[in-house]
């Protein structure tokens, strides 16, 4: 990674010490505005920012009548506590001012004519296209209604939705979607909701992302046969860089027959991640160079320094030009403004932004004279990039990327390439700053994701070069000639088959439970310890830090005792089932599209950070929303056993043979016991639905009981009741059999059950109407508390705690979520 050049080594930097307390403020104050659960009056955070400007001035009236020591302990307070109290109000005043745009509740779920403009770049899919679309005017039933200006909607290629149909749906027959370009002017009618996302532990915040984005609605396209048929209204001057980009991502796969080629050869030119292919990622992960395949840091770094080094070279042909403006002050102007340039054609991501304003200032510090220590400019880069977007700090890529540099800094990397003459000398040090990197990131990366390759030193080492000086160029090259984009495709495809052997060794990946922050903060210490060019002596005092990050264990429940955590995976069910020593997965979620589903998305990494091995996972039926995320589970915990109600997946099959659940099935682990009551043997072969094969799993220890039942219905209900004592059918805790559909959920089988807590899995105003107005009323007849992920996320109960039930959003509520009181509306 290249470091920034802050100051020559001849040169004797400039000290200011009243300026670091106020970069600390910064970001103190900004990390502070960020954990609050709700936003106070935008008036108020006005105020906090008018106090802390006046607080400057006085601070500089009295430092002009006493003169302290800008580095006193009362200065160094003042500084940070007034830059933190400017930080904190002007965050909120910009959150505040953005959430009052939010969609109305009253407009969730009502067809509005919209009018507007396609912006960024559509994505196809296998069930449509998805779209962003900036809004002009909008109106319902006639009326003019406020709408947030960005939308993101998706256009669907049919009646969308698994095996199950609504009466709605049943009715609905959609036109196939029109192609759709960035920067054409669309009417349409649109179903709309606010964004959002499940909410698990150590999960992805779609809800933050979204609100990055500056999306605050997302819905569908409307069109059956009772709506207005979308129109193109023609096309606009808004949004010609996306236009491009569309233009060029097209051409790319027109050009590149191999699709994966073609789609890292995408991502690299327009920014666009999603044409990488799935495979392609785990891949990448697995590796450790997923940085590589996306518009990062590096690739803006490196196009800065080439962009630099031409501009320099054609600057110095003309001496008019070098006596208007040195040569390497127009080097540096250049190359900022182009990179800048190639990040706004890629997309504009957050890290592109990152790196460019990190390159702006320190390039700005240059063209000013001023050679400050490293630490200064580091955390002046970093103020720059919370004050324009303090939300990067709950982003991974921002600590990994200023940490990185940081280490790259403090272990005098920048003072070793000074030294080290010669291509050997070089080679030597790219090479130790690689090695920099992953060894004092590692604990970091372990923080963040739960796992770290330990292939990636020599992935990396390989694939930097490779990707950066001969992909990277030659993608962007082909957007100018014809014929180079095949060599590129060449290139990816060899690099790919080098990848793919690293990531099939053993032990290229180490997963381990996440730890908590503190144990984070003391690893990425220790790897820089011993990184640092200090005596052997004080660097191996770094690995006692590391011991926290590598050895933590992920509470477990007691001996006897066991743990529910019904996973937050939309319209589908996933239900996690621990005991001290052994763990069971109760159905996979569902299937979002060719290339996503609940388990790559929600569970694959909850187990990872949890550090649960799964003994065994359990698929009720075959329905998708239950077993759509079975494939990447199974991949992931090759020691898990596999019992199902059906045989008929032959990706499943293939990869794990199924053991059929049986009523009468029995096991026990850690002293709680569990027993399948569905279906019985002879119900296999009769032809029967798959909702009725539901297997259901009654666990014990005792004095606390739960059943999970699939997707039964009333008949499988009533022969529950009819078959098996009273007793064997008490639970404390009930998995609402099919999600709360009117189908299920009968008074006889609940007055068999009678349980103290329902819980609900369902997505957020799912068009199935599940869970069913009618359903919680017969449980709240019967004394039950309902608890359902849309309101809740992931929910987890525990037998040795049986009165207490914890909502994942309660414990992690932040303002750019939906507010729990605004959810209890029927979906």
């Amino acid at each position: 990674m290249p470091v920034p050049d802050v100051h020559s080594p001849t040169t004797p930097a400039l000290r200011h010490p009243a300026l670091t307390p106020t970069l600390l403020g910064v970001l103190a104050g900004s990390a502070l505005q960020l954990q609050l659960a709700a936003l106070w009056s935008g008036r108020v955070y006005l105020l906090l920012v008018l106090a802390a400007v006046g607080a400057y001035g006085l601070m500089a009236v009295v430092g002009k009548a006493h003169r302290p020591s800008p580095g006193s302990p009362l200065a160094w307070g003042g500084g940070v506590l007034i830059a933190a109290l400017l930080a904190f109000g002007a965050t909120g005043w910009r959150a505040s001012s953005f959430a009052s745009g939010a969609l109305s509740p009253a407009l969730e779920g009502r067809d509005i004519r919209v009018t507007g403009v396609v912006s960024g770049l559509p994505q196809s899919f296998e069930g449509g296209t998805r779209f962003r679309f900036d809004l002009a005017e909008a109106a319902l039933d006639g009326q003019n209604v406020t709408l947030p200006r960005r939308l993101e909607l998706a256009w669907y290629a049919g009646p969308f939705g698994s095996r199950e149909t609504s009466d709605e749906s049943a009715d609905e027959l959609n036109r196939l979607p029109e192609p759709v370009q960035a920067g054409e002017r669309w009417q349409m009618t649109v179903r709309l909701k606010a964004p959002h996302g499940g909410v698990n532990p150590h999960g992805f915040d779609y809800e933050l992302w979204q609100w990055e984005q500056g999306v605050q609605a997302t819905g569908y396209v409307r069109t059956g046969r009772n709506d207005l048929p979308p129109q193109r209204l023609g096309m606009t001057w808004q949004h010609p860089v996306d236009a491009l980009r569309q233009r060029v991502r097209e051409r790319i796969f027109a050009s590149v027959p191999a699709p994966q080629a073609a789609g890292v050869i995408a991502a690299l030119v327009t920014g666009d991640q999603r044409a990488i292919e799935r495979a392609d990622w785990d891949v990448f992960r697995a590796t450790g160079v997923a940085h590589l395949m996306s518009i990062s840091g590096l690739h803006i770094s490196m196009f800065a320094w080439l962009a630099a080094a031409v501009v320099g070279w054609l600057w110095q042909r003309s001496g008019r030009l070098c006596l208007a403006l040195p040569a390497p002050s127009a080097a540096l102007v250049g190359g900022v403004l182009l990179a800048g340039a190639y990040a706004l054609f890629s997309g504009w991501g957050v890290p592109a932004q990152r790196t460019v304003l990190m390159l702006a200032t320190v390039g700005a510090l240059r063209l000013a004279g001023w050679r400050w220590p490293w630490p200064q400019v580091w955390l002046l880069a970093c103020a720059v990039v919370v004050a324009v977007d303090p939300w990067a700090l709950l982003q991974a890529g921002f600590w990994l990327s200023f940490v990185a540099v940081g280490i790259l800094f403090a272990s005098d990397s920048g003072a070793a390439s000074h030294r080290d003459k010669g291509a050997r000398g070089r080679v030597v040090s790219l090479l130790r700053e690689q090695w920099v990197i992953t060894l004092a990131l590692s604990p970091l990366v372990l923080l963040l994701f739960g796992q770290v390759s330990l292939v990636g030193l020599l992935a990396n080492a390989l694939a930097i070069p490779w990707v950066t000086l001969l992909v990277t160029p030659l993608a962007m090259l082909g957007v100018l000639v014809p014929g180079v984009w095949g060599v590129a495709a060449w290139a990816v495809q060899g690099m790919s088959a080098l990848l793919h052997v690293l990531a099939g060794w053993p032990w290229a990946v180490l997963s381990m439970a996440q730890a908590p922050l503190w144990a984070g903060v003391a690893g990425v210490l220790g790897g820089l310890l011993l990184a640092l060019r200090w005596p052997w002596s004080l660097r191996l005092a770094g690995l006692p830090l590391l011991l926290p990050v590598l050895l933590w264990q992920a509470p477990r429940p007691p001996a006897n005792q066991f743990e529910l955590l019904a996973a937050d995976v939309g319209q589908g069910s996933a239900v996690l089932v621990r005991t001290r020593h052994h763990a069971l997965l109760f159905d996979a979620g569902p299937r979002f599209g060719s290339d996503s589903d609940a388990g790559q998305r929600v569970l694959v990494p909850l187990l990872r950070a949890l550090g649960v091995q799964l003994n065994s996972l359990l698929l009720s039926h075959s329905d998708s929303d239950h077993t759509g995320g079975a494939l990447a589970v199974l991949m992931t915990q090759p020691q898990a056993q596999l019992l199902s109600s059906f045989d008929n997946d032959a990706t499943l099959q293939a990869l794990r043979p199924a053991e059929r659940c049986v009523a009468g099935q029995r096991w026990q682990w850690d002293g709680v016991d569990f027993e399948v009551l569905h279906p019985q043997a002879a119900d296999y072969g009769q032809g029967t639905k798959t909702n009725a094969m539901s297997c259901v799993l009654r666990i014990s220890n005792g004095p606390q009981t739960a059943l999970l039942t699939g997707d039964i219905e009333q008949a499988q209900e009533a022969q529950l009741v009819q078959r098996l004592p009273a007793p064997s059918l008490r639970a404390d805790v009930l998995l609402v059999p099919h999600h709360g559909s009117k189908s299920s959920s009968s008074d006889l089988f609940l007055s068999a059950v009678q349980p103290r807590l329902a819980l609900v899995q369902a997505g957020y105003r799912n068009r199935f109407g599940h869970p069913a107005g009618p359903v919680l009323v017969r449980y709240a007849a019967y004394g039950a508390q309902v608890v359902a992920t849309p309101q809740c996320g992931a929910v987890t109960w525990q037998s040795w705690q049986a009165e207490a039930v914890r909502c994942q959003r309660a414990l992690d509520q932040r303002y750019w979520r939906r507010d729990l009181a605004a959810l209890d509306d029927p979906p």
